[in-house]
């Protein structure tokens, strides 16, 4: 039989204490990282409209895991998203600096399918400054944000520290929460689709009245505290009720639908054509003033006129 000395056994006591230290070390950290993931989670899952979940996706996650960076893509080839929160989000806000809507499905989703988990690892130029938009260095964690029928985007997370996402780290909770994430980003993306819908003109896609009249009160805020110029146009089609008799009404829905297209290339991302019910359309122009508006009027008969 072999014989053991005191000072081996006290060397493996050793050993054995400092292996349980760093265990109860890592399991004291995944709780942490568990709980703080959980909570982003149910924050998520509560959040009312899309701008609130999309704040409590970047912003919100920045702060609470303490994060240098976050950026999140959006696949948007249709630019569905980016309509859903034009009339949510004012040009002020710092919501969009942490969020990326690419309409160019080829290389984002080239790079969402070659991630078949959470990637953790160091910083690369070549590879995540264009994600971030900026230089941070350190480490990312990379979350692949897919739904049954496809990928829906990608979340960025960037710390300057680079043992903070180490290549070989358990993702199963970023997991997780990227799963939570994407059920959470198609559900708001949906609820806002059937929002719009009832704000919407079925024949020309244009707002509705209810919807100018909610905008209106809005615009007229804003305009009165930053003391900006407002104007609203009345836009009316001579002689409709001819076209609807001679022609049939099949007729007159392409001559509304055609207008509303052509009032559409005229104007800015932030002004906002409605049908205001019959061949009546208004248009909503912030930050012009009475003269440019006028302007404009004449510039949109002009235009239209040019082309029968």
């Amino acid at each position: 039989p072999s014989i053991v000395s005191e000072p081996d056994l006290q060397g493996e006591n050793r050993m054995l204490r400092d292996q349980l230290h760093r265990l109860h070390l890592d399991a004291r950290h995944n709780q942490k990282v568990m709980l703080r993931s959980r909570e982003r989670e149910l924050l998520m899952l509560g959040a009312g409209d899309l701008v609130e979940l999309l704040e409590r996706l970047t912003t919100g996650m920045r702060s609470s895991f303490g994060l240098d960076g976050i950026r999140l893509l959006l696949l948007d080839p249709c630019s569905v998203i980016r309509d859903l929160l034009a009339s949510q989000i004012n040009a002020d806000t710092g919501l969009m600096r942490n969020i990326a809507l690419c309409t160019d499905m080829g290389a984002t989703r080239d790079l969402i399918d070659s991630l078949d988990a959470p990637w953790l690892g160091p910083w690369s130029d070549q590879q995540h400054r264009m994600l971030f938009g900026r230089r941070l260095g350190g480490s990312v964690a990379l979350l692949p944000l897919r739904r049954t029928d496809g990928p829906v985007g990608l979340l960025c997370l960037g710390s300057r520290d680079r043992q903070r996402f180490r290549t070989g780290q358990a993702t199963d909770f970023l997991g997780h929460l990227a799963s939570v994430a994407a059920v959470c980003l198609e559900n708001g993306v949906n609820r806002e689709k059937l929002h719009l819908a009832g704000l919407t003109d079925s024949l020309t896609g244009l707002y509705n009245r209810r919807h100018l009249q909610h905008r209106l009160e809005q615009e007229v805020t804003r305009a009165q505290r930053y003391r900006q110029p407002l104007s609203c146009l009345f836009v009316d089609a001579d002689h409709f009720k001819r076209i609807n008799d001679v022609h049939g009404h099949a007729s007159g829905d392409q001559v509304l639908t055609t207008l509303a297209q052509r009032l559409r290339t005229r104007l800015r991302s932030s002004d906002l054509p409605t049908r205001y019910g019959g061949e009546e359309f208004a248009i909503l122009l912030p930050q012009t003033d009475a003269r440019n508006a006028h302007t404009l009027a004449h510039e949109i008969c002009e235009g239209i006129a040019a082309e029968p």
